[in-house]
């Protein structure tokens, strides 16, 4: 079941990574072309949510602007809904064990480490360019697992498991650092609010609270609480997803019963063509019946499933394109380019390039050799290897890491290298782990018949 979930996973980002990519030409083109200072000055425009007195997108004293509505309240959504996948991976998927999670865990870990070494041997040993060591760290899930989709019939399945959940594992690591490294100074008012709105959230969860309308608006109130406490305000997203139940109140056998005894009301007839056309009418018991059926189905999903399908549409097709296109708009002129063979362009270039490579392959193949954890199955050394090398396609957490270490306007410059460093260093990612991926995958008749295999062990 676990893996089942992984591969829906797999199959949802694949077309979202395609409108992520479009969205990202499209910032590029627009952004270097006649209209690009109007680009650029368009997400500077200010926003504001306001009754009397009181602006909701403000802090501070500070109006914010719609990019940092978007980089502020709607990556917080994104994180929720990082933090609803990742919680629902630890109870029930690829991380709720030990021996599950060993893997994934492991090479996320050598994939966050060694980006940071390499950008820090690359980078000029200055305070401010230091800030950006986080950035190369994470992988990104749309573009990385869209990558792979275009080898899915020659790729065993546990790889496409391992990515995914190196993937939320990468996540997870990447969301401590903003916590950590990205927070301001502290304002003990607003923090007392934060744990306020935690408290209410927790007594929600603890007595199974089932409305969705009940976490979200608890979690507006959180939002605004941490925008001024100095914590970052995107982990209020995450700390939500955190407090939303996973399981339901009475168990899933008694609802599963439930339905099973109502369902007697209905006998089992052999549907005609000529009966379709016939009106449906259903005695008073059977109304009833039926209605029991459809509240003990909704009982049956957690709201913690719930919310993270209500949340998958709007933002694989909203909230992660529109943060592209207002993110990846970068300047491209002949001097920008040479940052990519010096300074922050370089240290985030290679970082991502050769620094995510080296992690995870490294840790992964010391700890098989020790024996630690087991080489995927169906997997060799080269094609490990491979999907090793497509963990370096980073963008959606990376230039949001990137907007933190070097935001405002003295650090234009190098946020702009910062930007142009990950565009690259995802393309050779991509472009040299796709070369790899099809020089050392089995072919697909050779994949089907492993499968095959499995199937006839399985029986």
């Amino acid at each position: 079941m676990a893996s089942y979930a992984f591969i829906s996973s797999f199959r949802k980002h694949i077309t979202s990574s395609v409108l992520l990519l479009v969205a990202t030409l499209l910032a590029l083109v627009v952004a270097n072309g006649p209209f690009g200072d109007d680009f650029r000055a368009l997400w500077q425009l200010p926003m504001s949510l306001s009754i009397g007195d009181f602006n909701f997108f403000s802090h501070g004293g500070h109006v914010m602007s719609l990019g940092d509505v978007i980089n502020d309240f709607l990556m917080a959504v994104f994180f929720l809904s990082v933090g609803l996948e990742i919680k629902r991976e630890v109870l029930c998927g690829e991380l709720s064990s030990l021996r599950r999670a060993l893997a994934p865990v492991i090479g996320a870990i050598g994939g966050m480490l060694m980006p940071v070494v390499v950008y820090l041997l690359v980078s000029p040993s200055d305070p401010v360019m230091e800030r950006g060591m986080a950035i190369p760290m994470a992988t990104d899930i749309a573009f990385s697992l869209g990558c792979l989709s275009v080898f899915s019939r020659r790729c065993p399945t546990s790889l496409k498991v391992f990515l995914a959940a190196l993937a939320v594992a990468d996540d997870l690591g990447g969301i401590l650092v903003i916590a950590v490294k990205y927070s301001e100074h502290l304002n003990l008012e607003y923090l007392a609010l934060v744990l306020a709105c935690l408290v209410v959230l927790m007594i929600g969860n603890r007595r199974m609270v089932r409305t969705k309308l009940f976490y979200l608006s608890m979690g507006l109130i959180l939002w605004y609480a941490m925008l001024n406490s100095g914590i970052h305000a995107t982990i209020s997203g995450v700390v939500l997803a955190m407090c939303v139940p996973a399981g339901v109140d009475r168990g899933a056998r008694f609802y599963l019963r439930r339905i099973s005894e109502h369902m007697k009301q209905f006998p089992v007839i052999e549907v005609t063509r000529a009966d379709r056309k016939k009106a449906v009418v259903l005695n008073p018991k059977q109304v009833n019946a039926l209605k029991s059926i459809e509240s003990a189905s909704d009982h049956l999903i957690s709201v913690l499933q719930d919310l993270e399908d209500s949340l998958r549409t709007p933002i694989n097709y909203y909230i992660i394109p529109l943060f592209a296109l207002a993110n990846a708009g970068v300047q491209i002129e002949a001097e920008s380019l040479t940052s990519l063979f010096s300074g922050v362009g370089l240290a985030v270039f290679l970082g991502l390039w050769v620094g995510k490579f080296v992690g995870v392959f490294s840790f992964s193949w010391i700890c098989i050799k020790l024996r630690i954890i087991e080489m995927p199955r169906h997997a060799t050394w080269p094609v490990l290897a491979s999907v090793c090398m497509i963990c370096g396609i980073g963008f959606t957490v990376a230039m949001f890491m990137a907007n933190l270490a070097f935001h405002g306007g003295a650090h234009e410059e190098l946020l702009n290298d910062a930007k142009l460093g990950i565009l690259a260093g995802s393309l050779a990612s991509a472009l040299v782990g796709s070369l790899m991926l099809n020089l050392t995958l089995p072919s697909e008749e050779e994949m089907a018949a492993l499968k095959a295999q499995d199937r006839a062990a399985a029986v």
